[in-house]
């Protein structure tokens, strides 16, 4: 009865992974599944608790260090400031006024809300843009490219 509680275990903990991405569910998966195998000697259950600790933390410390910076070196994970989106270009997805932030752009693939950066000025969809400053989750825009 073991192996089949330990391999639930771990299949409960690969699906947790894929809604947090972080590998830390991934790592504590392995350590059922590596203790899954164990208990299939028919080991005590203090042992089987002793296995999964010890595979957990080898594979948290070890394993998950080497997959994230490979993860992230690929460029699969990348996370712009607001210092840096200013001055890029964006293209206008909906109309952009300066009245409200109802209008949206897109900046570096990513939609954003946006406003136009002096006041009676509204840029039309499909025109191009450039991002003078982010505000909360507005990009404020002026035509300059």
């Amino acid at each position: 009865m073991g192996p089949i509680i330990w391999l639930i275990a771990a299949a409960v903990l690969a699906v947790g992974e894929f809604l947090v991405m972080d590998f830390t569910l991934l790592m504590l998966a392995v350590a059922a599944l590596t203790t899954a195998g164990v208990s299939a000697i028919d080991i005590p259950v203090w042992a089987e608790v002793g296995v999964f600790g010890v595979t957990s933390a080898a594979s948290l410390l070890l394993l998950r260090p080497v997959l994230r910076r490979r993860y992230i070196a690929q460029g699969e994970v990348r996370e712009f400031t607001s210092k840096e989106l200013e001055g890029q270009p964006a293209e206008v997805l909906s109309e952009v006024t300066s009245d409200s932030s109802t209008g949206q752009v897109s900046i570096a693939g990513d939609i954003w809300s946006a406003r136009a950066a002096h006041p009676g000025t509204s840029f039309a969809e499909g025109d191009r843009v450039q991002v003078v400053s982010i505000e909360g989750t507005t990009a404020v825009v002026w035509k300059g490219v």
